[in-house]
């Protein structure tokens, strides 16, 4: 296993906290036999966030196992620190993952009695009140869960009033779901406690938000949230959006078309690209709070961010599986592939 992040002689203090699913994506390949890859939407970011040189706290527990013993070693290779660095004796969620002609994933999750949900809203806070330089957090997908509820609702709570970002990747993963009312009305519970929400549009049928196309219902979600303050909206190969509170907005994507291998893992890696540019915009403005920050965006600071977001993703879908890029990585390919900014 090898990493990929901008690293120092001594850690860099933790500024991000992500707690949700760490998993094992059994990747069908074209002869029917599975490649096992290591995943999770929240683990993706994790690695993802470290890679590009943002202090890291992956907050959940993981299996003995041995994809949990894998699970951590990845993360300790990429500089994540580990909330929970003893391992627990219950087994590691599985993904059965099938990729459509585009590389487009569906899944099956496999997650009763699993490592990752031996969690609770008192250890995620008391892990968190640790953290002196805690900025943000996050969590998303799996962790939405309407089973779940009594965990992360109350954490995201008390973590905003706490005055940390809440970054919120709504990520639905339907199949999983027995009860979708459920889940998509904690999903929305969820939102409320936001400061940064990422949906993509499958997110937004997924929530039922209304509108005539992609960027009004992200416009609408948005402004249903009266906390929020800034909405990112995938649109996969179509590129994304930036939309902020104060009714500015912009668009970024490739000029060109990329070989693309498959998307695991790609709106994670947009997401650690989005959050670490913007992170290291605010240190800039030494005394600034994260979400203070994030309130008063420039046009310049959103295009960057977004440019640099754009380009972390698209390094990640030319590689099989999850390979969150750099921060120099990140960079030169945003520096030698200018992004075009028209929608149509």
């Amino acid at each position: 296993m090898t990493s990929a992040q901008d690293t120092s002689s001594a850690p860099a203090p933790i500024q991000a906290a992500i707690a949700g699913e760490a998993l094992i994506d059994l990747i069908r390949r074209p002869d029917g036999s599975y490649l096992p890859c290591l995943g999770g939407a929240l683990y993706n970011l994790c690695r993802a966030l470290a890679r590009q040189g943002v202090g890291t706290q992956y907050l959940n527990p993981l299996s003995r196992d041995r994809f949990g013993r894998e699970l951590t070693a990845q993360l300790v290779a990429d500089g994540v620190a580990l909330a929970q660095p003893e391992p627990v004796q219950q087994v590691t969620s599985l993904a059965v993952v099938n990729l459509d002609e585009n590389g487009h994933p569906d899944y099956a999750f496999y997650r009763e009695g699993v490592a990752d949900r031996a969690v609770s809203a008192q250890g995620l806070g008391e892990a968190c009140t640790a953290l002196p330089a805690l900025q943000v957090v996050c969590t998303g997908a799996l962790a939405l869960d309407a089973r779940d509820t009594t965990i992360y609702l109350p954490w995201l709570a008390a973590q905003r009033a706490a005055g940390r970002c809440v970054v919120v990747d709504a990520n639905l993963r339907p199949s999983v779901m027995p009860d979708l009312g459920a889940y998509r009305a904690t999903v929305h519970a969820a939102l409320t406690h936001a400061h940064v929400i990422k949906v993509s549009d499958e997110d937004l049928d997924h929530l039922a938000v209304p509108g005539p196309d992609a960027v009004a219902r992200a416009r609408h979600l948005l402004l249903a949230n009266p906390q929020a303050l800034l909405m990112a909206l995938t649109l996969g190969a179509e590129g994304a959006w930036l939309l902020h509170r104060n009714g500015a907005q912009w668009f970024a994507r490739e000029a060109q078309l990329l070989k693309v291998v498959d998307t695991v893992g790609a709106g994670d890696s947009f997401l650690a690209g989005l959050l670490a540019h913007l992170l290291r915009q605010a240190h800039v403005e030494s005394g600034v709070r994260f979400e203070q920050f994030v309130e008063t965006l420039t046009a310049g600071a959103c295009q960057q961010a977004l440019r640099h977001a754009l380009a972390s993703a698209s390094l990640c879908v030319m590689e099989q599986g999850c390979v969150p890029p750099g921060w120099k990585a990140a960079s030169e390919w945003s520096r030698l592939h200018p992004a075009a900014q028209d929608p149509a």
